[in-house]
């Protein structure tokens, strides 16, 4: 049956136009029950033995919700209590256009069979389908279609009962009158069993306690004002991003902006939640402001009152305002354009009182503000990590309402701060589903002599691998040997991921939406199933494996004569450590083919790195730890910088050549959709801090080119300090933006520049176990030679986009789950530890001086006063840089000794604690560990304190 339906409108000029709108209804739609007669069966889980258990109803009963309640309440839906669920067609379609995330939910609740859930196609039902009217709002429509569902179940299904579940009162009223049994969520989920539990899991948006303040927070502007705001260029739509260092500071990210918009305090934040999109109001350019040098991140974690932080932020704006030299682009929120809200692993505040049914949530996350929630068990859930969403934020209380969603195991277990690390980087961590092993090879796999006619044999080529230790995801294979014409020939052999993973399988899907492996401390999230990342793709050494293989022919200055691509088979002969491949090299008895290999290799790597970094690429650093483990506890038992050899140059080396060379041979073949990576220069202001600390050390940083930006830290050496050209280059690897990855059609060709390594042209092609980007241009690499087929999905610039945005943000995410995961390990390393370590300055802050300990890669912070007081020892130089105590002047990148000792206190936020010991200053510095202090040692010898004057030290010039 069709129906059609007529729009008439005008357009711009005055003309007629008629509309015309189709709509196909059926009456042959199965509603789901197994006992009815009158439908064609089809499947349903709806079952007749499942019991909901709600004591407002003494009859069992099947639930049609309304999309307010999917929306708000699917922590209550996840629950396995509540089944034998109505889904109506038009709640999905809404859902899925209001919340993403939501619909992704509720499909999986859908199709799990004991969830006893079912969608009904009502809106395509010739008795359920109603036409909108034309002056009709699309929320009273939908809840018209929904209430007329309802009517037609009861009285389709005679022999059941069926409760309509909604929060909105209209509705309810409306679905009362016309003889439709309905409740609210809280009405209905306080009367089921469990309901003291239950209850806790409720979304709250109104908490029916004493408020923080009348109006402490200024009222969002509504989307009308928000929409004509932004029309007329008086608003700015933006990302928040809440700071670390200070939590009375925010910035928002504006397209078309060089400098981001400074936010400070109550009214500037106002109520934005790290990664919210918002509207921003510019303030007039007199009251803009200055970024705080303080560091208030403890103050976002204690308990202060409001009085506390509203005087905190007013002094806050008095020192920022006096600040007119570094001033910002300054603004304040002034509504929310759409909310980034996620479910937020934490602790609850441990102060609070076990009997109060309101208590504080502390979030992992320091960029997160509390959140209040309600729960019945305060008592058992103290000592528990467990995970919270937030409900709302009203302008009249100080902290966002929330709602308890699960318990994830005891505080400072590390199987729970691994579930944490992973929970709040967002990481795909589930087991992998039947419906993705099932596309893995049947064991035993062989190779045919199918795949051997089909793929160049290159088995008796003498091929190693050169990895970390005890890596099992072997990505990559080298070899060199020399031909006849005295020039090499140089291979780089990939593992042939693709050959596994076929376009739109379910593995493939999978892959493509973790997008990249995780690697934690003691555990690693594979992106694809392990058969696969540690076995049949991992070029073991010794087994025979599919590979992609680049292989160039180089006279012996390392100059290419040819590259060639082409499907393989490999045998590698070995897999080596860096070590032992260093060990190899250096031996000078060893003269067999491997030995001559890798010497080769290296001499080559050294001729391609020294052309790089003439060409203006740039050498950083950032400080890379080890943790060494214990085998049976798996405790830390060492943190280390990790150790660098030549062989990890020489094969960063050749994989940069790779990705290089299939750049070029993609974007050839591909010039609207080939894959690549882009790494955009920095604006100008990235590099502030950079230059102002070379400037004040005697060093003048250009920064107008990537090369001159290489030969200025180049340059940058002293003698007394031998980490200061690394602290230097630490510095601005963080003004470096983030590489991404991009679609070449997307972008100008002038856009494509990778500036971290002064190339035109590059792209990923050498971890395909690890990284999804690597599988695609593998594709686009095998159509381009002819080894495989296209599909459309792959000359879709746009679809390519939406994929290179996931790969940019778990590739982002990934690493901060690896870092989060290195810091808890840190930490467990040094409970109960004091010990004095050798540090570099780093930054100085108004209030504090953060401090880099090369050994063990920490940066911590040595505050220098107590909070909200001014130091009675130090000097801050807001011109200089620096801060003063007498003689003794701290700079930028000066050595000082510290006593490290970790703070377990905050059992939420462990932070590591210093105490200055060199440069000694009386009052503030502690002695050496195991040395008496100068008072110990006066006292023994009877001697008095030689006046202050004569105590202070002698500056060091610089």
């Amino acid at each position: 049956m069709l129906t059609t339906k007529s729009f008439i409108k005008k357009n711009k000029i005055g003309n007629v136009l008629k509309n015309i709108r189709e709509h196909y209804l059926r009456n042959d739609i199965f509603c789901g029950f197994d006992i009815c007669e009158r439908c064609s069966p089809a499947n349903s889980y709806l079952s007749s033995t499942h019991v909901n258990n709600c004591s407002l109803f003494l009859y069992n009963h099947y639930i049609i919700l309304d999309t307010n309640v999917i929306l708000d309440q699917m922590d209550i839906l996840d629950e396995n209590v509540i089944g034998n669920v109505i889904i109506l067609h038009t709640v999905l379609q809404e859902v899925k256009n209001r919340s993403l995330p939501m619909y992704k939910r509720l499909r999986s609740v859908i199709e799990n069979p004991s969830r006893h859930f079912y969608v009904f196609a009502n809106d395509h039902h010739k008795d359920c389908y109603l036409p909108q009217e034309e002056t009709e709002l699309i929320n009273d429509y939908n809840d018209r279609c929904i209430r007329k569902a309802c009517l037609w179940y009861m009285e389709h299904i005679r022999e059941a009962r069926f409760v309509f579940i909604t929060d909105d009162n209209a509705n309810r009223q409306r679905a009362l009158s016309e003889n439709i049994i309905s409740v609210s969520v809280k009405d209905y989920v306080t009367h089921l069993d469990k309901a003291q539990f239950l209850e806790d899991k409720l979304a709250k948006h109104d908490f029916h306690v004493k408020v923080d303040a009348e109006g402490l927070f200024p009222p969002h502007c509504s989307t009308f004002q928000i929409h004509n705001g932004i029309k007329e260029s008086r608003l700015y739509q933006a990302t928040y991003h809440a700071s670390r260092d200070n939590y009375l500071e925010g910035f928002a990210m504006v397209d078309g902006f060089e400098d981001s918009i400074l936010l400070q305090g109550r009214s500037g934040q106002n109520r934005a939640v790290d990664g919210d999109i918002v509207a921003i109001e510019l303030l007039n350019q007199n009251e803009w402001v200055a970024p705080s040098e303080m560091i208030l991140e403890d103050e976002s974690i204690a308990d202060t009152s409001l009085e506390d932080a509203l005087k905190k932020e007013d002094e806050l704006k008095t020192v920022t305002h006096k600040k007119k030299g570094d001033v910002k682009p300054t603004g304040r929120v002034v509504g929310i354009i759409r909310r980034k809200w996620r479910q937020y692993c934490g602790i609850l505040q441990q102060d609070g009182s076990d009997t109060s049914v309101y208590q504080l949530f502390v979030p992992a996350d320091k960029k997160i503000p509390k959140i209040r929630i309600e729960t019945r068990q305060a008592a058992a859930l103290r000592s528990q990590k467990i995970i919270v969403a937030i409900d709302s934020w009203p302008c009249h209380s100080r902290y966002p309402n929330g709602h308890f969603v699960r318990a994830l195991g005891k505080i400072g277990d590390q199987s729970t701060e691994n579930e944490v690390v992973l929970l709040e980087h967002d990481v795909p961590h589930n087991q992998f589903s039947e419906e993705v092993l099932s596309c893995l090879p049947k064991l035993p796999w062989i190779i045919t002599d199918e795949d051997v006619e089909a793929r160049v044999d290159l088995r008796h080529i003498d091929i190693c691998s050169v990895d970390p230790p005890g890596c099992t995801d072997i990505d990559d294979a080298l070899h060199c040997r020399p031909i006849d014409d005295g020039n090499l020939e140089v291979g780089v052999h990939i593992a042939d991921v693709s050959h596994f993973i076929r376009p739109g399988t379910a593995i493939d899907l999978e892959a493509a939406k973790r997008a990249t492996t995780v690697y934690l401390v003691n555990k690693r999230i594979d992106m694809v199933p392990e058969l696969l990342s540690s076995n049949l793709c991992s070029l073991r050494g010794g087994e025979e494996r599919f590979a992609f293989s680049c292989i160039w022919i180089m006279d012996k200055k390392a100059n290419i004569l040819h590259t060639r691509f082409h499907k393989s088979i490999i045998k590698s002969k070995k897999a080596m450590t860096y070590e032992e491949a260093q060990i190899t090299i250096d031996d000078k008895n060893r003269n067999d083919s491997i030995a001559l290999s890798l010497r080769n290799l290296n001499m080559l790597a050294k001729i391609l790195k020294r052309r790089r970094l003439e060409n203006g690429a740039l050498v950083l650093a950032s400080p890379e730890v080890k943790i060494q483990m214990d085998s049976e506890t798996m405790d830390p038992i060492d943190v280390e910088v990790k150790k660098l050899f030549e062989t990890n140059s020489m094969v960063e080396e050749f994989m940069l050549l790779a990705n290089i060379s299939v750049a070029e041979k993609i974007l050839a073949s591909f010039p609207d959709c080939a894959m690549l990576r882009r790494h955009p220069e920095p604006p100008s202001t990235n590099f502030e801090p950079l230059i102002k600390a070379g400037k004040h050390l005697g060093f003048d940083i250009r920064i107008d080119t990537g090369k001159n930006l290489a030969v200025s830290l180049d340059a940058a050496v002293r003698d007394d300090n031998p980490y200061f050209n690394t602290m230097l280059r630490i510095l601005a690897t963080r003004c470096m933006l983030q590489a991404i990855y991009f679609p070449s059609g997307m972008y100008q060709k002038n856009e494509f520049f990778h500036y971290g390594l002064a190339v035109p042209l590059y792209t990923h092609f050498t971890s395909p176990i690890r990284r999804y980007a690597d599988i695609i241009v593998h594709r686009l690499l095998a159509v381009s030679i002819g080894a495989d087929a296209t599909y459309p999905d792959l000359l879709d610039k746009r679809k390519s986009n939406h994929l290179c945005q996931n790969l940019n943000y778990r590739n982002r995410m990934a690493q901060y789950a690896g870092r989060a995961s290195i810091a808890f390990n840190t930490h467990l390393f040094f409970r109960g530890k004091i010990q004095d370590e050798e540090g570099y300055v780093l930054y100085i802050r108004k209030n504090a001086i953060q401090i880099l300990i090369p050994k063990y890669g920490l940066e911590c912070t040595l505050y220098l006063a107590q909070k909200g007081e001014k130091s009675a020892f130090f000097e801050y130089n807001e011109e200089d840089q620096n801060q003063s105590c007498g003689n003794i002047v701290l700079h930028a990148f000066d050595p000082v000794t510290v006593r490290l000792s970790l703070d377990s206190n905050n059992i939420q936020h462990e932070k590591f604690t210093l105490q200055l010991v060199s440069p000694y200053i009386e009052g503030f510095s502690v002695p050496p560990l195991n040395k008496p202090s100068r008072k110990q040692k006066l006292e023994d010898t009877g001697s008095k304190s030689p006046p202050e004057a004569k105590r202070k030290k002698k500056s060091r010039k610089h």
